[in-house]
């Protein structure tokens, strides 16, 4: 396997690779050496569009496909920036993406065309290659096989240092902002995430997560390349498309983010649930429930990691990592949990014989990098969140977690996951981690709420199962039963949703849903003003009641 320093040397070292390198959805196959060619010619007829006395950046605002990745491989064959361009945004928001990132050419198709149309898109505006129409045939035809050869010897001397991707964060907490990525950087990625996961030559790696987005390219497509596997990508995710499609591929691997496997576990079963090849699956922010019970349904075991596009903190599980812990101190970073207020390192966490968190106010802090950010490469011109990521020399993450004895670290949420109920504080995760073993819901999201008497009550928005409804007499009675459910966990409003909202990438996010408080159509459900009630319609009458100005009336009032 090659040790390169770039991902122009790693696509390099494929050239004369005859071995399988991508299986499209309509079956057809491409070897690695093929694939290169093409990217070659790609990167030699985007030259002539390029002002090279300006950032090279190439906008893809494509689904996940051969065209995608061929653009990826011309992008670091050439020295050029891939920014993946997130077709969910709209009008101005999706133009002001474009505009800030000084795209120079936008690389789509027929439906991104149309997304794009009398848009403000700066100086891409008169440079838009459309993938899917004629005139692509022509563009990529007028390239001479010397000027391909060429451009391949100037590749193989291309700077680490050269940047290649542009990714914008999930907007999870506001704002998408654009990380950057160097080939050096992503070339350590791939070989150090193609170690941890096994990734081998004879690996098939389904891809059904955005290639816009860092999961798929440094978690799945980086490590591919690293170790000559195949890649088969998937135009976007399908829960009904997934076991058939990795039937289809024979694939080995994949990743998920967020809901996904939500989504696969609501699906009805099937005989042939476990008839496939599929060995690993690996990726953030599945629940342990979820987890627990994809192995048990598809014999798969997924491996949940830590990490982000900016790379200031990636932590991988180990073997003897426990059950539902994130994993160690990576090598060569010093992360610890640290008190945002005090800078201190929190308290190693303490467990009671039923597992639950006993000392979680002291323990749960924010995980940091405090030997610095050298992996994290920036933001595209946001020196102003480049310096809260960076405060004091350390790499905050925004991220809660806590500790335990053994240095093992667990997720407790993001930063902005905070409650303060009776003057205690709490972080959303663990509560989320023991919400999402109840049966009946599907994903769960935790968040406070504002309280007449101060302070907050805890809310759990849930997605429910397919097909069932909300018991309000049966999930109190569940509560009780869960010996690990902290004394101020239990949520005193339960929010029913449709469906909990995401990101593009398909993370739960709840920014929309705290701003909305208790003010919305969805049913909820509470627990009465002393949280010790069945759980019964919050109506008009029930509102009125929480929203008292004088709570000590009301906790004193008659049920």
């Amino acid at each position: 396997m090659p040790d390169a320093t770039s991902i122009s040397e790693l696509l390099l070292s494929r050239v004369a690779d005859h071995g399988l390198g991508l299986i499209e959805p309509n079956g057809t196959r491409w070897s690695w050496g093929q694939l290169v060619e093409h990217s070659a010619r790609i990167a030699v007829a985007a030259s002539r569009l390029l002002d090279w006395s300006a950032p090279p950046h190439l906008g893809v605002l494509l689904p996940n496909g051969k065209e995608y990745l061929d653009w990826l491989g011309a992008a670091a064959l050439l020295g050029a920036t891939i920014v993946g361009v997130n077709p969910t945004r709209r009008g101005e928001q999706l133009a002001a993406d474009i505009r800030s990132v000084d795209c120079q050419i936008l690389i789509t198709d027929e439906e991104g065309a149309a997304l794009l149309r009398g848009l403000n898109l700066g100086a891409a505006k008169n440079n838009i290659v459309q993938v899917d129409s004629p005139s692509y045939i022509q563009f990529l035809e007028d390239v001479e096989p010397p000027v391909i050869d060429a451009l391949l010897e100037r590749a193989a001397v291309l700077d680490p240092a050269t940047l290649l991707l542009l990714l914008f964060t999930s907007g999870t907490t506001g704002t998408p902002k654009a990380v950057r990525c160097t080939q050096g950087r992503l070339a350590t990625i791939a070989r150090t995430a193609g170690a941890n996961y096994g990734f081998t030559r004879d690996d098939i790696c389904y891809c059904p997560m955005p290639l816009f987005h860092g999961n798929a390219i440094m978690a799945l497509w980086a490590p591919a390349l690293w170790a000559g596997a195949a890649i088969a990508p998937a135009p976007k995710f399908s829960a009904s498309r997934w076991l058939p499609d990795v039937q289809r591929t024979e694939a080995t691997k994949f990743t998920y983010v967020g809901k996904a496997i939500s989504y696969l576990l609501s699906t009805p079963p099937t005989a042939g649930d476990r008839e496939h090849h599929v060995a690993m699956g690996f990726g953030t922010e599945a629940s342990l429930a979820h987890r627990d019970a994809f192995a048990e349904r598809f014999g798969i075991r997924l491996i949940e990691g830590y990490g982000s596009s900016e790379g200031g903190i990636n932590v991988i599980a180990t073997p003897d990592t426990p059950h539902g812990a994130l994993g160690p101190c990576p090598p060569g970073m010093d992360v610890v949990v640290v008190d945002p207020l005090t800078q201190r390192e929190c308290p190693r966490a303490r467990f009671d014989i039923h597992g639950q968190l006993t000392n979680a106010s002291d323990a749960i802090g924010e995980l940091v990098n405090t030997s610095g950010g050298s992996r994290f490469e920036g933001y595209y011109e946001r020196p102003d969140a480049e310096a809260e990521r960076l405060r004091n020399g350390w790499y905050w993450s925004g991220d809660l977690a806590y500790r335990d004895e053994a240095g093992f670290f667990y997720f407790a949420g993001r930063n902005g996951d905070w409650l303060r109920v009776d003057s205690e504080n709490m972080a959303a995760g663990p509560i989320e981690a023991v919400l999402n073993r109840y049966p009946n819901f599907a994903s769960v999201l935790v968040y406070g709420v504002s309280s007449p008497s101060g302070g907050e009550e805890v809310l759990a928005a849930v997605e429910l199962t397919e097909g069932v409804v909300f018991n309000g007499a049966a999930f109190s009675g569940w509560l009780t039963e869960q010996e690990d459910l902290g004394t101020k966990w239990a949520p005193m409003f339960v929010r029913v949703v449709e469906q909990l909202p995401t990101t593009a990438t398909g993370k739960l996010t709840k920014v929309n849903l705290k701003a909305e408080g208790i003010d919305t159509l969805d049913p909820i459900y509470w627990t009465g003003p002393r949280r010790n009630n069945v759980y019964e319609v919050f109506d008009s009458a029930a509102k009125t009641r929480f929203t008292s100005s004088d709570r000590s009336t009301v906790e004193k009032a008659p049920e």
